[in-house]
């Protein structure tokens, strides 16, 4: 697996070694011993899969301490553009994010650390999109930030018109009025 490094620290795109041949290809999505040695030791406990057409944006989400997640994503048929925002209070990259296409075509995976919010939105006309998380999910825990907040500028690819969101996500508070309780100086690890 090699690591490429994003302008924020700790959040990592994750380009696994693909083998093809006339049969196909093969690679490996996931090995806690890699993971461990070359990004940070994490334990991963839920997987979670979802299904999408185009135009759909998910997020941002993010959960609130002590329930904070880890993701590791990938899009496993069609084209994703994934994004991760950091809402680490007194971080240096406050309200910047990071953007990446995902795709069945080009395997890449991208590390989400705790104290980010995250969304996708598809860009093919269905996307299936898997999420490998470091701690349960949590619904007393959820949190969220509008994916269209104009300090973030995030440019996700879709034409206002096309864009589909749910109910809960349209509603979401600006970064600035966001309930995030994280903090850069704070280990969120432990």
């Amino acid at each position: 697996m090699e690591i490429i490094e994003t302008n924020i620290p700790d959040v990592l795109i994750l380009k696994p070694r693909v083998f093809a041949d006339a049969r196909g290809y093969f690679f490996e999505s996931f090995s806690q011993r890699d993971f461990d040695r070359q990004v940070r030791p994490i334990q991963f406990v839920q997987d979670n899969e979802s299904r999408s057409s185009y135009g759909v944006i998910r997020g941002l989400h993010y959960q609130k301490m002590p329930h904070a997640q880890s993701k590791i994503v990938r899009c496993v048929q069609g084209r994703v553009l994934d994004v991760a925002v950091d809402v680490r209070h007194g971080s240096p990259t406050f309200g910047q994010h990071v953007a990446v296409e995902l795709s069945e075509e080009n395997h890449l995976q991208f590390f989400i650390p705790r104290g980010f919010a995250h969304g996708f939105a598809v860009l093919s006309p269905t996307a299936v999109f898997q999420y490998k998380c470091d701690a349960f999910y949590a619904p007393q825990s959820e949190g969220g930030i509008r994916m269209d907040d104009p300090l973030l500028n995030i440019d996700w690819k879709i034409p206002a018109d096309k864009v589909i969101m749910s109910e809960k996500d349209k509603v979401h508070p600006y970064l600035s009025d966001a309930p995030v309780d994280f903090d850069y100086n704070t280990n969120l690890y432990q």
